[in-house]
């Protein structure tokens, strides 16, 4: 309420001191609500008042004759988003040629043609790469497709790497990733819902789910908060992720990013809404539990023995990356009765000449790590290896030899650091490497009692989570019999349901009837 007050506050005392500006934008506003003048003059007039031409030298308008019907018209567009050399075979040239007074000019143009009549919608065309034709005496424009966005074209993935199976990743375009799914899911129930999330900018997104599988009760829920949003911006999925997602502070994800189309295909076949947005090459996946996380992309593509074997892996990677140097601080502090004697003596031979605690060797050597770690992924591709390998070592060794840090703690450190990269999600990722440093603090501060309190409070936090409705830990709890797919993998063939958490319209995978 006291935020509220304070915006009105501010939103007022920026009318009082800006009333010109609350002007032009109002009679920018009144434009756009108009329909277009039969007078060509008078529409370009207000077309160049619009686009503030001829400073923006981005957006052209030619000035033609028809020929045959001898009328006067004009050619708008914006370079930079257009296909110049479509606009003077599918529109200029027909129009110069024509010879047959009785032709319509609908004939002359592209079969693609269509009318607008509101100048917001054609404004809308206009900033998407389409060019528009005015003909004097007709109130109406004449919309023609020619955008031409620049982007990358379809290549491998760089974040979700696989041995086996399909190599190809989302770009930056949201039709091209749009056909990408559509390979796959050659469905006429497969949904293609388009939305306008922004007040400026007039970002589009793209809403994909399959018709017959998908919860209504899901789908109207992620639609109402994206109808909900009043921004002027939002450039690409990474941004509308915190805008839509239901835990802004947690630092557990509820909402899954991939960059493999067959990934955000099985998802959608099994019931999911997936997000595309031009200048994301990647897609959003709604809802997501903790499961989808974990889950990797290339499970399903091994045989079976072999897939659960890399998910014990994981597994054990999440465990150890987590707990291992919290476990160590919490031994050798309190609980040092655990260790055997032989072990206990060899730690103690190389703690001797070492003048910090176990926690703060710790701790150093920790914030050291995700040092290299960031530095490696920030500098330039080649130099960014080398960054890793050599920093580590000459950092490991010189800190022993310096009687600063044990070489346990080196070894330590290093396996939980090389154990995070196994987990492939980065938001996961992210969450197991800041978690680590509160399970560091309270195994020092209150030993093994401290680390297994905060391992329970955590899991009763994820518990307490949703994502747009569905339980953070589901299948496992609420208990969910009808999916096979949590820690280890089904057979293919006994992963007969889709996952009942979404209460999906058809709960059995088969072939329609």
């Amino acid at each position: 309420m006291e935020k509220m007050r304070i915006r009105k506050f501010f939103n007022k005392l920026i009318k009082e001191e800006h009333p010109r500006f609350e002007k032009a934008a109002s009679e920018d506003d009144l434009l756009k609500e108009k329909q277009i003048d039969s007078s060509l003059a008078n529409t370009l007039e207000i077309f160049k008042k619009i686009y503030y031409v001829p400073n923006n030298s981005d957006v052209s308008i030619r000035n033609i004759v028809i020929g045959g019907i001898n009328k006067e018209a004009a050619v708008l567009t914006i370079n930079s988003i257009s296909d110049t050399k479509l606009i003077e075979d599918l529109v200029i040239r027909p129009l110069l040629i024509n010879d047959d007074e009785s032709k319509e000019i609908e004939l002359l143009l592209s079969p693609q043609v269509r009318k607008a009549h509101e100048i917001e919608d054609i404004l809308k065309e206009i900033n998407s790469g389409n060019t528009t034709l005015f003909v004097d005496g007709e109130p109406n424009a004449y919309i023609i497709n020619t955008g031409n966005f620049q982007g990358r074209s379809v290549e491998k993935a760089e974040n979700e790497v696989v041995v086996k199976g399909p190599k190809e990743s989302f770009n930056e375009q949201a039709m091209t990733n749009i056909s990408l799914i559509r390979k796959r899911i050659r469905d006429e129930k497969l949904i293609v819902e388009s939305t306008t999330i922004s007040k400026r900018a007039k970002n589009e997104l793209y809403l994909l789910y399959i018709k017959d599988i998908a919860n209504e009760e899901i789908l109207t829920n992620i639609k109402s908060k994206l109808n909900s949003l009043n921004v002027d911006s939002i450039q690409n999925l990474s941004v509308l992720e915190e805008y839509i997602e239901d835990n802004i502070y947690s630092i557990f994800p509820t909402i899954l990013y991939t960059e493999r189309p067959d990934r955000a295909s099985e998802f959608i076949e099994d019931g999911f809404i997936v997000l595309i947005m031009d200048n994301s090459p990647d897609v959003l996946i709604l809802p997501a539990t903790f499961w989808s996380f974990f889950h990797n992309a290339e499970d399903h593509y091994l045989r079976f023995l072999f897939g659960n074997f890399i998910r014990i892996l994981r597994l054990m990677a999440l465990f150890i990356t987590l707990f291992i140097s919290a476990i160590y601080i919490a031994i050798t502090n309190y609980h040092v009765e655990m260790i055997p004697a032989d072990l206990l003596l060899a730690i103690s031979s190389t703690r001797e000449i070492v003048p910090f605690p176990p926690l703060v060797e710790i701790l150093m050597l920790e914030i050291a790590f995700e040092l290299i770690r960031e530095g490696g992924l920030r500098v330039p591709k080649p130099i960014g290896p080398t960054i890793g390998i050599v920093g580590a070592l000459i950092l490991g060794q010189a800190a022993v030899q310096a009687n600063l840090v044990s070489p346990l703690v080196v070894i330590i450190v290093a396996l939980g650091g090389l154990s995070s990269f196994a987990i492939g999600d980065p938001n996961l990722n992210y969450t197991v490497r800041l978690l680590r440093f509160p399970f560091l603090i309270s195994a020092g501060v209150f030993g093994l009692y401290g680390l297994t309190a905060l391992f329970t409070f955590g899991l009763f936090y994820m518990t307490s989570i949703k994502s747009f409705g569905v339980p953070y830990l589901a299948p496992m709890t609420p208990n969910d019999s009808t999916s096979k797919d949590t820690i280890f993998r089904k057979l293919l063939k006994n992963e007969i349901f889709r996952p009942g958490y979404l209460k999906p319209k058809d709960i059995e995978k088969k072939a329609g009837e």
